[in-house]
This record gives structure tokens, sequence and C-alpha cells, in this order.
């Protein structure tokens, strides 16, 4: 048993460590003059707008024809986000008076790097079974993930007045994320097949985009403005690294879920913010820098969360 625990938690440092030095080399090129925040700026608008659309295309392009799910799992994982959504949208803006601020701290509760961290840990700890799984739920989550994120951040933007829907309606569909997520399921849905030629460099403008955007948020980041922060990032990381688990766990387990699906099910809560979610916010109108410290504390804390919540599945014979 013991053994297990120490290799889930090399998984999860081997999982953070990377975030965490793509983030340090950005903060370190800033620091030694290499580079200045203004272009830091200008590069996260390209991010944005031309490696995230790619990788969101990638994302629907590449997606498996062959999968069969339990429905009940699916509805399950759809359901919640969209019912913590719902619940978030009515109690945050509450309790934060800012608008641009509202948008940032649902996205942190709601939206996990489910795609980066579910995979290797259900590998390690269920196997070929867990990995498969793990993989087709990224599949069915992500786009719910990205398309209600435009729509939250979309309500959030500019100075708490009334959004307009037909304006609303207009910014979410020419989203580059929406756009290149769109692209892609097309190509899916006909069957289109890209040319080796082409279909090897946008793979690999896809796989720089979570780097490049780590370099950024790394580029950008204040530390000294996370202590007045931390009125909201308490409790926020609270909740969704630790009370969040704990419910979607019970009601999995109340549910009948497998193992393998109670903890695929909970990885989409217990892992840290999503890296896109930087970028969003600093293009569409949210507080940037207060995403991006939800991005670094939360991946950071990820390790010793995710060390004690498997150790706690592995104890009441949960793995």
């Amino acid at each position: 048993m013991a053994g297990r625990q120490m290799e889930s938690f090399l998984i999860a440092v081997n999982a953070v460590m990377p975030f965490l030095i793509y983030i340090s080399f950005g903060y370190g090129v800033v620091k030694s003059g290499l580079a200045d925040e203004a272009f830091m700026n200008k590069l996260n608008k390209v991010v944005f707008r031309a490696f995230f659309p790619l990788l969101m295309f990638n994302n629907m392009y590449q997606l498996k024809r062959d999968f069969s799910l339990n429905l009940t799992l699916v509805a399950t994982a759809v359901l919640s986000v969209l019912f913590l959504q719902a619940l978030l949208l009515l109690v945050v803006p509450r309790l934060v008076k800012e608008n641009p601020r509202r948008g940032v701290i649902i996205q942190a509760i709601y939206r996990s790097n489910f795609v980066l961290f579910g995979i290797p840990l259900a590998a390690n700890l269920f196997g070929d079974d867990g990995s498969a799984l793990a993989s087709m739920m990224v599949a069915i989550v992500i786009p719910v993930y990205n398309v209600t994120a435009v729509i939250i951040l979309e309500m959030f933007r500019g100075d708490g007045g009334k959004t307009n829907p037909l304006v609303l309606v207009r910014n979410v569909c020419t989203n580059p994320l929406i756009l290149g997520a769109a692209v892609g399921l097309v190509f899916f849905a006909l069957r289109i097949k890209l040319p080796s030629s082409v279909e090897g460099p946008v793979s690999q403008f896809a796989g720089m985009t979570t780097p490049l955007a780590l370099f950024v948020l790394g580029g950008t980041l204040h530390f000294s403005a996370i202590r007045g922060n931390l009125k909201y990032i308490v409790p926020s990381m609270t909740l969704k690294l630790a009370l969040l688990p704990l419910l979607i766990t019970a009601l999995a387990t109340v549910l009948g879920f497998s193992n393998v699906e109670r903890f695929v099910i909970f990885e989409m809560y217990a892992t840290p913010v999503a890296t896109a979610s930087y970028s969003m916010a600093q293009n569409m109108g949210g507080d940037g820098e207060l995403a991006g410290q939800f991005v670094v504390l939360s991946t950071a804390a990820s390790v010793v969360t995710i060390f004690l919540w498997v150790y706690l599945f592995t104890s009441i014979g949960f793995i």
C-alpha cells in the first residue's frame, strides 16, 4: 500500500513540475530583462487568438470514434458541472462586487486541468482501463468546460451593466476557442483527413499551447499582489480542492459507480485550475492577474491535495 501511495505522489509531482518550470522560466525571462511585461501581454494575445484555436481544433479532430461510455456517468459529469455553474452564478455575484473578478472566480472553481492531470493519474492507479476511461471523459467534459467558460466570462465582461443577449451570442460564436472547436468538429463529423504534412504541424502547434501559455503567465505574475487576493483565493481553492471532490465522490458512491468511474469523475473536480483560464480571462475582460494566481497556487497545492485524496481512497478501498 505504501509503495502505491508513494508512486501516486511521484506521479502528482511529475505532473505538476513541468507547469512550475514553464511558469518559472517566464518569470525569470522578464526579471532578467530579456523581455518585458508589455511583450508578454502581446504574446498572450497571440496565444489566445492563434494557438488556443489550433489546440481546440486538434482536440476535436483527434477524437476516437469507437469509444462507449456509461451514460449515467456522462450525465452525472455534465449535469454536475452545469448545476455547479448555475449555483455559482447565483452566489458569487452576491459576494464579489467587481465584475471582472466574478467570472474568474466562477471559472476557477469549476474548471479543472482534467486533460493534463486526469489521464496520467488514472493510468497510474487503474492501468489501461483508467487511461481509456479518462481519455473518453476528457473528450466530453473539456468542450463543456470551454464553451461555458466563454459564456460566463462574456456575461461578466465590462463594468457590471446588463449584458445585451445579441452581443453575448455574437461574442460567444466568434470566440477563437469556439471557432477552433467548431471547425475541428466539422472535420471529425465529415471524416475529413488532413494531409500528414499539415496534420503534423497542427499537432505540434497544439502541443506548444500549454507551455507557451504558462510561460506568459510566469512573465506577468506579480507575487506582491497575491496577498491582496487571498480573500478570494483561499475560500475558492478550499471549495475546489477539498469540498467539491468530497461531494462528487459521495454522489458517485451513491450512484453505484465502479472504482475507476468514481475516480475519473473525482478528478474532474480535484485537479488544479485549467491553464487556459488565465489566457481567456486576460483577453476577455476578466481579472487576468487573479486568474493567473489561481492557476499557479492551485497547481502547487494539488501535489499535496491529490496525494492526500489518493491516500484516503487507498485506505478505504476505493482504489
